[in-house]
């Protein structure tokens, strides 16, 4: 799970629209609402995203589907690789001669 936002996402939303509607660049937009121009410049480009019009990025929603598979994929090669362990160790219990 990642940090707690510092801002909330309503003041995210703000600040993505009016970067969005703004004549002026998103410099002075974020100079304005105390960003960091950078920290308004990836909002924007992740709402583009989001919207579809950008297609170099993944959405909010591909993001988390991706982490979510990632994570699942890490737990099913977790769970082979014990399968695994537990079969050889059965297999060895199985070779072994029995006693007359």
């Amino acid at each position: 799970m990642g940090r707690p936002s510092k801002y909330p996402v309503e003041v995210r939303e703000r600040a993505v629209r009016l970067a969005r509607e703004s004549e002026r660049g998103i410099t002075p937009v974020a100079r304005d609402l105390g960003l960091n121009p950078e920290t308004l410049r990836k909002w924007v480009r992740q709402a583009e995203a989001d919207d579809g019009s950008r297609q170099d990025r993944l959405s909010t929603r591909e993001r988390e589907e991706l982490t979510q598979l990632r994570r699942e994929n890490r737990d099913l090669r977790r769970s082979n690789e014990i399968l695994k362990a537990a079969s050889v160790f059965f297999a060895r219990e199985l070779d072994q001669p029995r006693p007359r």
